[in-house]
């Protein structure tokens, strides 16, 4: 994919799932001007950047992706796993803002 072509909103709106707040992610967004977001499994970083730019209206510098593996947990007799998760830091050019912790109006 080129960073020219253009990607349809309806999956731009599909790509975040959720913020992650965490204190290693306070951590990071205090530090490195960082955004922690848990993102859809094949989401490429150029959707994950235009995702970001549409929902939130800043400008975005770059995005680092993480793929993490899920915890192998144990319920009595039987194994099982958590899901895999992919994260993505999105690193906000200077001046730039995205706050989770306001009220909707």
């Amino acid at each position: 994919m080129s960073a020219t072509q253009k990607h349809s909103e309806e999956r731009l709106m599909k790509v975040l799932l959720a913020p992650v707040i965490s204190e290693k992610a306070t951590f990071v967004a205090e530090k490195n001007e960082q955004v922690v977001f848990l993102v859809m499994p094949d989401a490429t970083k150029l959707e994950i950047k235009a995702a970001v730019e549409m929902l939130f209206k800043v400008q975005v510098e770059s995005v680092q992706v993480a793929n993490r593996m899920g915890k192998k947990k144990r319920s009595g007799k039987f194994n099982g796993r958590r899901n895999h998760t992919r994260r993505a830091f999105v690193c906000l050019q200077p001046g730039q803002e995205i706050s989770f912790t306001e009220e909707a109006k």
